[in-house]
Order: C-alpha cells, then sequence, then structure tokens
C-alpha cells in the first residue's frame, strides 16, 4: 500500500505496527519486514501500551543540553554524512531508508505525541472499545490508536492480537476450552468499535496462519491446519454479510469455491483501486508482484 499509493501523511510513517504488549510474534519483525520492496517500505513499531510509544522520539529529561536548535543542527550534519555516503551506494536501499528514517523522526517529534495521545478521547469512545474493561482494555487502546493514525493519514496499519509461543494466544496447541474465551474477551468489543468507527472508507483486515485440525492434538488442543482456515475483510466496498468458500464437512480441507492467499490479496487490493496484475516492482532482474503469478479478485464478495 505504501508502494503503490504512498503515505497521506508527512509527518508519520505510511506503515505502522502495533505488537501484542506481551511481546512480537512469531518470526518477530520479519511479519512486517519490507519483502522485495525498498527498506524504506517496513514497517515501523510502535508500542502502544509505553509511556513513550516511539522510543528516543524525544531527548530524555536528564540531557537539559539537547535542545531543539542542538537537535537541528546534528540532524542536519548526519543528513550530510548519510548523503554523501549515498552518493557512492545508491544501490543499498537500506541507507536511503535511514536518511528518510531521521528525517521523519525529527517531524514526528511534533505530530506524534498528540496522534497517540488518547486522553482528549471522550468515555463514551473509550467504552466503545472496550478500554472500561480489564479484558479488552489493552487491544481497545491499540485499535483506538490504529483508529486515530488512520485518521491522520497512516496508509496502513497492523494490530497484533497474541504473542508467539504455544499458550496464551492464539495458537492453541494445549488447551481450547481455557485459551480461546479469554482471547475472544480481550478482542470482541475493541473489534466491533474499529468496525464502527472505520467502515465507511477504511478496508479492515483479519487474517491468520491458518486453521485448526477437526482433531484434538494431545488432549484439548489442535495442531495446525493449511486445508481451510477464515479470513474476514470489511469496509471499503465489501458486501456485509457474505461468506464465500466452503470447507468439506469436517472441516479438513476446502471443498467448494476455493480460495487462495493470492486470491485474498488480489481482493484487497482492488478494494483499494489497484490491479495485481499491474502493481509490480523490478526485483533482481524480474517483476515481482504481490500475488506472484496466481490469484483473482474474488468477485462474490464485492459490493
Amino acid at each position: 500500500m505504501s508502494y503503490a499509493l504512498g503515505s497521506e501523511a508527512d509527518n508519520l510513517p505510511g506503515f505502522v505496527v502495533l505488537p501484542d504488549t506481551k511481546g512480537l510474534p512469531y518470526n518477530q519483525r520479519g511479519n512486517f519486514s519490507a519483502g522485495f520492496l525498498p527498506v524504506a517500505h517496513q514497517g515501523t513499531l510502535v508500542q502502544a501500551g509505553a509511556a513513550s510509544p516511539i522510543p528516543f522520539l524525544s531527548p530524555p529529561a536528564s540531557t537539559p543540553s539537547v535542545t531543539p536548535a542542538a537537535s537541528r543542527e546534528g540532524l542536519e550534519l548526519l543528513q550530510r554524512w548519510n548523503q554523501r555516503h549515498l552518493e557512492t551506494q545508491d544501490s543499498d536501499s537500506r541507507l536511503e531508508a535511514r536518511i528518510q528514517a531521521y528525517e521523519l523522526a525529527a517531524r514526528m517529534q511534533l505530530s506524534a505525541p498528540e496522534a497517540f495521545d488518547l486522553s482528549a478521547e471522550t468515555p463514551a469512545t473509550r467504552r466503545l472499545y472496550g478500554l472500561e474493561r480489564a479484558p479488552s482494555e489493552d487491544f481497545g487502546r491499540r485499535c483506538l490508536m490504529a483508529r486515530r493514525l488512520i485518521e491522520r493519514g497512516v496508509r496502513f496499519v497492523q494490530v497484533w492480537s497474541g504473542a508467539g509461543g504455544p499458550t496464551g494466544n492464539w495458537d492453541n496447541h494445549g488447551n481450547i476450552a481455557k485459551e480461546l474465551p479469554p482471547m475472544c474477551a480481550a478482542t470482541d468489543q475493541p473489534i466491533a468499535g474499529l468496525l464502527h468507527d472505520l467502515l465507511d472508507d477504511t478496508l479492515v483486515l483479519w487474517n491468520t496462519e491458518f486453521g485448526r485440525m477437526p482433531f484434538a492434538q494431545s488432549s484439548e488442543g489442535r495442531d495446525h491446519n493449511g486445508g481451510t482456515f477464515v479470513g474476514w475483510m470489511a469496509g471499503a466496498g465489501v458486501r456485509p454479510g457474505v461468506a464465500h468458500g466452503e470447507s468439506d464437512e469436517w472441516s479438513w480441507k476446502a471443498a467448494r469455491d476455493i480460495t487462495t492467499t493470492y486470491d485474498f490479496h488480489a481482493t484487497a487490493l482492488h478494494l483499494l483501486g489497484l490491479d495485481h496484475e499491474r502493481l509490480n516492482l523490478l526485483h533482481q532482474g524480474a517483476n515481482r508482484r504481490l500475488t506472484d503469478v496466481h490469484g483473482e479478485v474474488i468477485r462474490a464478495v464485492l459490493a
């Protein structure tokens, strides 16, 4: 999205990641890398539950000598050095991304504190997102922050539920009856609040890596199942109340209207005004696209 459409905000990142406060998901930061795109398009990590969501954005109180003027002079010097180095290393997108990150950080010193400050939200909004309930307060905070970032022009926001590990998240290998209800209690109300606020002109996607097997693993857990699983989308031209695709009677494999991840990506791009067959990047001599050489728009879910 940031590569194709750019960002609507010059003072905030185009791609923001709000991880679970319990930790990063499996594969850590690899989940929101830039892939084969230039490094400038990787996700910017924001710790929504921390006192300072982006560390080191402002100098600590213990360093009064770091004035705005001194910071500006230091950034200008750093930019000159980086730019000089870039002229001899123009094929390294990491260096260009670093320069852009420094420049963005300087602009964010003025804009980010307001964007991350939820204190101005009304009590009704806080209740809508579940901030007044202990089970949903954490995830609700991130959903509300996501809405504020979208309103301020951030192109794409990832909100994560669950950290890496076999217990205490959605990866229910051990005990579904014990572990799944708390995850639902944490997410149901904030998701409803986010959809209430964003449905008109924002595409909301809810996805995981795979489904669960139709039979138990060990005792009351279930193992991974890539043969059939569910993802949903809402808003931005999606027809409400439509289900597409169906598994066999055992929920073992997809059986009817089989839809692939490529199709899901093609549909998401279409809803945002992009043709998945034309959006590509020349990478190592090949035109690379999100859907590789596959993918069809799922017309049945379009409004």
